[in-house]
């Protein structure tokens, strides 16, 4: 299963994120609603270390990692790279509930 790392230029995948952000703008409008408002979270330590199932999960919930992402347009100074992983989370929820 190694590899050589996989490198993502920025540029593209800014603009790969752009398309599919519209494509749900044309679909669901300019506001989505969540249908659902919790996950399962699998621990960043965990997740890429697939010889071995999870030990631990976790519940995650959208409206927090909404909270830190809105959080974050109210003072862009405090951004972390921990705003990729809850945008992730939303992301995936958007993805999913408007998967066509």
């Amino acid at each position: 299963m190694d590899s050589e790392p996989l490198q993502i230029p920025l540029d593209q995948l800014r603009h790969a994120f752009e398309l599919a952000l519209q494509h749900i703008e044309v679909s669901a409008g300019s506001t989505v609603t969540l249908e659902h408002a919790y996950f399962w979270s699998v621990p960043g330590d965990e997740l890429y270390d697939v010889p071995n199932e999870p030990r631990t999960i976790t519940i995650g919930q959208l409206s927090e990692s909404w909270q830190h992402l809105d959080d974050l347009l109210a003072d862009p100074d405090r951004a972390v790279g921990h705003h990729l992983v809850w945008l992730a989370d939303v992301l995936r929820a958007i993805g999913q509930d408007t998967a066509w």
